[in-house]
């Protein structure tokens, strides 16, 4: 057959459109908003290429306004679990066999089809799924999740392209094979792209994926499936399905074909899914392959040399955008007494200006938190702070469940550095904010270092360059992605790969080779060209 040595298209990050009155894209969104608004649609699983449905449906609602419905997803049982395996392993051998550049041409075509004629209707449906603003939205379910198509695209040639050396008369090559058996992806409900990132990247490696969303995440995971398969994604080699989390795992931990999970989520779901493989490591073809971002409790750490404005505007975007149901939201800040009326102040004023409400109104910067489960994890942090002499709530604490999930910004204060918001994960649009005397900068570096099981995100503000390196090497190991002199969020592919350790995770930095480097297994072959036939060597002669 024909071949050659291919360059793919030089993967640059995909423009973000800024949805400003009067835009084109503005109308075309809400366009978009109102056609899925009118409509309830049946989502179904998809297993082997196949639509399955079940008489056993669930609402899908908004969560910024839980009365109307978007439509129903089929719920399945450990049945369709089994089913979803079998597609996998029945595509794996045509898949694995399929040339890189066709698989890179499937998933370069996707990440065109998102950032065209699917823009509209992914954004629409993660802003009314999971209550994101327009811009949200686009810079998750737009580009992020084009920018992860085309940059793995781009690392998975610079995996196939690294080689060894090869000495005289021989010749050393580096083959990258997909995992033996099936690939878990369990995604979460907060970014679309991870969703679509988790699978995808184990099957641009030439895996098979089967593939459990969120179900607050299903409205458009539905629509990122009809991506993958009007892209030309073969039939079986991903395989979406609907069933509660320890039915998923009784099925795929117990196969003795389970290759790997790429997983983000909680911190105790994902030690037990550890624990999990770790008894039944016995029953596997290979040892798997375990990826996964867990979350973090992270922090904005202040030197007295900074600016107050520039830190205010770090918490009021850091902590509050998307509701603060980021993995890497500032939920915790180390503010100096030099700065703090001045910072508060600025963050109070940023707070009374802010609109909240549902996403089809663009004036809104605050949304709806994910469902009611979470509204009532917020809500009693919130009453407990409020309750507490050791608190005080600085701006919001404000919540109502009547039409939606919605909780007020809440910035709360604190005399204990070590209190329960200042160590715990809340994942809701609340932050803690402790003062401290500037002379005591180093130890409450040590303090930030220590307060918390995570390790994902950490800001650190100084003019003081001196201050910052002083800051850099104490918190060395409290944030995988460490920012200066800005927010904790807003990782871009391709310039910021992402992942923490500690509690937060496996640290195999999404948006980076090494992430992809963890769905191959590499065999080395070495060829010798001419053989020797005598097994004597020359320290032998007399």
């Amino acid at each position: 057959m024909a071949t050659g040595f291919f360059n793919v298209p030089p993967a640059r990050n995909e423009p973000i459109k800024n949805y400003a009155p009067g835009s084109p894209e503005r109308e075309s969104l809400q366009a978009a908003l109102a056609e899925a608004r009118s409509k309830q649609v049946d989502i179904p699983m998809f297993i082997g290429g196949k639509e399955v449905r079940t008489d056993n449906k669930s609402p899908l609602s908004p969560p910024h306004d839980h009365q109307h419905i978007l439509g129903y997803f089929s719920n399945g049982d450990a049945s369709h679990v089994s089913a979803a395996i079998d597609a996998a392993m029945a595509a794996k051998k045509d898949w694995a066999n399929t040339s890189w550049e066709n698989r890179a041409s499937i998933f370069l075509k996707a990440a065109e089809l998102i950032a065209g004629p699917y823009r509209d209707k992914l954004n629409a449906a993660t802003m009314l799924g999971q209550s994101k603003n327009a811009y949200q939205a686009e810079i998750d379910s737009a580009c992020e999740i084009v920018d992860f198509l085309r940059f793995n695209v781009q690392y998975m040639t610079e995996i196939y392209k690294q080689q060894p050396d090869s000495a005289p008369g021989i010749w050393n090559r580096v083959e990258q094979r997909p995992l033996e058996g099936f690939v878990f992806a369990l995604t979460p409900f907060n970014f679309t792209a991870i969703a679509g990132n988790l699978p995808s990247a184990p099957a641009m490696m030439g895996n098979t994926v089967v593939w459990k969303p969120s179900n607050t995440q299903i409205y458009s995971a539905n629509v990122l499936m009809e991506v993958f398969r009007e892209a030309g994604v073969p039939d079986g080699v991903i395989n979406l399905f609907f069933v509660d989390g320890p039915t998923a795992g009784e099925v795929i931990f117990e196969h003795k074909d389970f290759g790997g999970i790429h997983f983000t989520g909680s911190t105790g779901v994902f030690q037990h899914i550890w624990k999990t493989i770790g008894n039944n490591i016995y029953k596997y073809r290979s040892y798997p392959r375990i990826v996964g971002e867990t979350g973090g409790k992270d922090f904005i750490m202040v030197h007295e040399s900074s600016k107050a404005k520039e830190v205010a505007t770090a918490i009021s975007r850091g902590a509050f955008e998307f509701q603060g149901q980021k993995c890497s939201a500032a939920s915790r800040a180390y503010i100096p007494s030099n700065l703090w009326e001045d910072v508060k102040n600025y963050v109070i004023e940023d707070l009374k200006s802010f609109k909240m409400g549902g996403t089809e109104d663009f004036s809104n910067f605050i949304n709806a938190v994910i469902d009611e489960k979470s509204f009532d994890k917020i809500a009693k942090y919130i009453d407990d702070a409020k309750a507490s002499d050791k608190v005080e709530v600085i701006a919001g604490g404000g919540y109502d469940k009547s039409k939606g999930y919605f909780i007020e910004p809440t910035v709360l204060l604190t005399t204990d550095p070590k209190y329960t918001t200042m160590c715990e994960e809340i994942f809701g649009p609340v932050i803690t904010i402790y003062v401290y005397e500037p002379k005591d900068y180093e130890a409450t570096l040590e303090l930030v270092d220590n307060t918390s099981p995570y390790a994902l995100t950490g800001a650190l503000f100084s003019a003081d360059r001196y201050a910052l390196e002083v800051g850099i090497k104490a918190l060395e190991n409290s944030a995988g992605n460490f920012y200066i002199n800005d927010k904790p969020t807003g990782a871009v592919v391709g310039q910021q790969p992402f992942g923490g350790a500690r509690g937060s995770g496996t640290n195999d930095k999404a948006g980076s080779m090494i992430n992809l480097l963890r769905w191959v297994s590499p065999r080395l072959i070495k060829e010798t060209f001419v053989t020797p036939t005598d097994y004597r060597y020359p320290f032998l002669g007399e």
